[in-house]
């Protein structure tokens, strides 16, 4: 592959900048139950050494946590990283969370038991590397579980058509092939540390958005399912009777909440990986 530019340093500093610009937490909080549901499949055990890599606002690591794991999430915004302190602490949780780069993370060989990432990982300029340190801190035997958005998914194709208006730096991988079986395989499966076993498959994610698109964007990507109302008014929406459920109909025949739209995509989301 084409190398990256000298400016690597430069690079990582603008990659840090944008997920630690706006809020990206009321992003994940919507991503929260695919989360759960992702840890919940790892079959986690009291006591083990889990590391949550790009662990953002803990939507993995707190989950992980919940079963009695010993938890350190890794992130590069610190500002995800204290929201992710707050919500452990909410719970009374006792969670690591540090800040640090997937491609440089701060542990000897095979610290951990289970090593995980959720659309964290995937993003990091050098993916040969973050495989690399994935399997060194993992240790033999061990687990390294992640969940990756797929290029044919939702998520995927909005990364193709924004990276037609802003292309990624000359040498960057896109990183919607980390959800790809066959890449997968050869990152994971070569080298120092290869896993012995890979086991893939694709899942469905639901987005559960606090609000409801014009019917012309739910015929473009995909079918919705109605959900129940949060009782009192919102701003965007006007005034409603308090946990009165209004369903409109519209010509694709979807019924919806004026709350909620809660979209489960046609195509498989995202990779699950366990090696």
């Amino acid at each position: 592959m084409a190398a990256l530019p000298d400016g690597l340093a430069e690079l990582k500093q603008r990659l840090r900048a944008s997920w630690m610009a706006g809020d990206f937490g009321q992003i994940a909080r919507l991503n929260a139950q695919g989360a759960e549901e992702f840890v919940t499949r790892l079959n986690l055990k009291p006591g083990m050494k889990v590391l949550d890599v790009a662990c953002g606002t803990g939507n993995q690591s707190i989950p992980a946590a919940r079963t009695g794991a010993q938890v350190i999430g890794l992130d590069i915004a610190p500002n995800l990283l204290e929201q992710a302190g707050q919500r452990a602490q909410s719970e009374n949780l006792k969670i690591e969370f540090i800040e640090g780069d997937a491609e440089k993370l701060p542990y000897p060989a095979g610290q951990f038991e289970v090593v995980l990432s959720m659309f964290g990982a995937m993003f990091a300029p050098r993916p040969e590397v973050v495989a690399s340190e994935l399997k060194r801190v993992c240790r033999p035997g061990g687990l390294i579980a992640m969940g990756n958005w797929t290029p044919e998914g939702f998520v995927g194709q909005m990364f193709q058509i924004t990276g037609r208006h802003a292309p990624p730096p000359p040498g960057m991988l896109p990183p919607s092939l980390w959800g790809v079986e066959k890449v997968v395989a050869e990152r994971l499966g070569s080298g120092p540390g290869k896993i012995a076993r890979l086991d893939t498959k694709k899942q469905e994610l639901l987005f559960d958005y606090p609000f409801w698109p014009h019917p012309n964007h739910i015929r473009a990507i995909g079918r919705a399912r109605p959900k129940s109302p949060r009782r009192g008014p919102h701003p965007a929406l006007g005034q409603e009777e308090p946990g009165r459920r209004q369903s409109h109909g519209n010509q694709s025949g979807v019924s919806r909440s004026p709350r909620h739209l809660s979209l489960r995509v046609p195509h498989p989301s995202f990779l699950e990986g366990w090696g």
